[in-house]
């Protein structure tokens, strides 16, 4: 396959700009459907879990196009429109718009594998704790398990507990409350772009990696040290998983590495395209 040649630079191909117009108008629509039609299209469009009731095949792809917030639309849109017009203008549409979708099925993929072994992890542990409620095990599973925004809620039954040891009725409450937690878990929705943008940033420092890139405009880096950074500091956070952290760092590593290997994979098959 021969390499994309461009007939000049274009400051908005038509790959991004109409990923631009969809996801503007995706956030548009969520907004206009939830006040006029009392609609969540998260609830029908965003990523659930596998096990969740609101899971649905095609939520695979939709999350692409559904985000949280202005904040959430214009960082991702930002880095699409900055990175991705310089790989569509390289590579052309056609094959930008298919790495910008596997990388965000990707992205997907590795997110739910992940979200599964911790729901997994979760369950058996509240299965644990209902063959075995008690003041010390329900402080464990907290100590465990519990993070913000649903502590202060289970500190107030272990409180409870602590101070009237030998009513039964707050023990059958902590274990309404462990169930409950799972349920809440499994029905998070996942929405943004992310694990497709990374996918692209991920292209941007393969093809263009001795290119400066300015941190808040004001300090140099190359691209390749750049990316390598921020894949390194989304693994350590993935990992680490902190306490109220609501973002979805294995989904940017998946994009990341579905994106290494397409890449590595065009290179083996065809004539080198960047």
């Amino acid at each position: 396959m021969d390499r994309y040649q461009p007939g000049g630079y274009n400051f908005l191909p038509p790959g991004v700009k109409n990923l631009l117009i969809i996801n503007g108008l995706f956030f548009l629509a969520t907004y206009v459907f939830a006040g006029t039609f009392k609609i969540d299209l998260t609830e029908r469009m965003g990523l659930f879990y596998v096990g969740s009731e609101y899971f649905k095949p095609y939520q695979f792809i939709t999350h692409l196009f559904m985000h949280g917030g202005m904040a959430h639309i214009f960082s991702n849109m930002f880095a699409l429109w900055m990175f991705g017009s310089v790989i569509e203008n390289r590579w052309g549409t056609q094959r930008f718009l298919i790495y910008y979708f596997v990388t965000g099925f990707g992205a997907a993929i590795l997110h739910s594998l992940v979200t599964a072994g911790s729901i997994y992890y979760l369950q058996d542990a509240v299965e644990t704790y209902i063959s075995n409620p008690s003041i010390d095990t329900f402080r464990a599973f907290i100590d465990s398990h519990v993070s913000d925004p649903f502590l202060n809620a289970f500190n107030n039954v272990l409180n409870e507990w602590s101070a009237n040891p030998n009513d039964s009725s707050i023990a059958k409450a902590s274990i309404s409350y462990v169930n409950e937690l799972l349920e809440l878990k499994k029905n998070i929705p996942t929405v943004g772009a992310s694990g497709a943008v990374f996918g692209v940033l991920l292209a941007f420092g393969m093809m263009f990696p001795n290119t400066k890139i300015y941190l808040y405009f004001l300090f140099p880096i190359k691209a390749k040290y750049f990316v390598i950074a921020y894949g390194l500091f989304e693994l350590f956070a993935g990992i680490n998983n902190a306490a109220g952290d609501n973002v979805a760092h294995w989904a940017h590593l998946g994009g990341m590495i579905f994106g290494y290997f397409l890449i590595k994979h065009w290179n083996r098959n065809f004539t080198r395209f960047y």
